[in-house]
């Protein structure tokens, strides 16, 4: 775990509440020249060669960008990240990780002093370490993001909920799995909508559905329904007449998303104890 110095720890100095936008942009931009410089994007965007652009698996970069991304003006990373919208950043950020790789062996071109020309790559290394430095950077930024290792950039867990999400779920059935994984994603990733964390709280209250048979065993008849009552009454899943959507949604999807994981947690915990006396 990285060490937080003092001023950090104690809420101290210009950059205590986080760094803002602009300034995380340009650091970003320093850190994708450093590994571009290193080689770790070579495989994939080719290298400038003094005997001429030598092309990687992506041929033409700013093309690919605009097919898979979407947008326009975003490459190359320092001519364009002083215009980068939060959007933007956190798009290519997520691009690069699909890209990045470790050179692991090459020659050096001694001609003009080009410098290294790399032959193998190592994709898992490449990501790890672009992520640990991603993370880190992201951790300074006003507003808190980080990397996941599928290359998604997610929200930040909020404080005192971290070993949730760290913790694995002792289900044998692999749906509780996926779907509580599916649900977590949707919920945290950058842009979600309401109806997206709506969404997310209903997969959540689906698992739930999922385990009750064999949460009956040992939950009373009145709790369960009280459990239920909450998805089945607060505009999240049976829409009628008589749902409560008078509250404040923000507020409220995030306190049934923690409920309904960490009640999911809980379950499949007392479950797997009845089923191994």
């Amino acid at each position: 775990m990285a060490h937080t110095y003092y001023s950090r720890r104690h809420g101290l100095g210009p950059a205590s509440k986080g760094l803002a936008l602009p300034k995380i942009a340009e650091h970003f931009a320093q850190i994708y020249q450093q590994l571009q410089e290193a080689g770790y994007f070579q495989e994939a965007f080719g290298i400038d060669c003094t005997d001429g652009y030598q092309p990687g698996k992506i041929a033409n970069t700013s093309v690919d960008i605009l097919l898979t991304i979407g947008k326009d003006d975003l490459w190359p990373v320092t001519s364009f990240f002083t215009s980068y919208s939060e959007d933007d950043l956190l798009d290519i950020i997520e691009y690069l990780y699909q890209n990045v790789s470790k050179p692991t062996h090459g020659t050096h071109h001694s001609w003009n002093n080009c410098g290294m020309h790399y032959d193998k790559f190592d994709l898992d290394l490449g990501r790890a370490e672009y992520r640990e430095k991603i993370n880190a950077l992201l951790g300074h930024y006003v507003d808190k993001f980080e990397l996941n290792e599928d290359g998604v950039v997610l929200r930040k867990v909020d404080e005192g909920f971290e070993p949730i999400f760290a913790a694995t779920l002792p289900s044998p059935d692999t749906r509780v799995e996926s779907r509580v994984k599916s649900a977590i994603s949707q919920f945290r990733r950058h842009g979600s909508s309401r109806d997206d964390q709506r969404q997310a709280v209903r997969d959540l209250a689906d698992v739930f559905e999922l385990l009750r048979p064999q949460v009956k065993t040992f939950l009373a008849k009145k709790d369960e329904a009280d459990l239920f009552n909450i998805a089945n009454n607060f505009g999240i899943r049976h829409y009628n007449d008589k749902q409560q959507t008078n509250y404040d949604e923000a507020l409220w999807l995030s306190w049934m998303f923690y409920f309904y994981l960490s009640t999911i947690h809980v379950m499949t915990r007392k479950i797997k104890q009845a089923s191994n006396p």
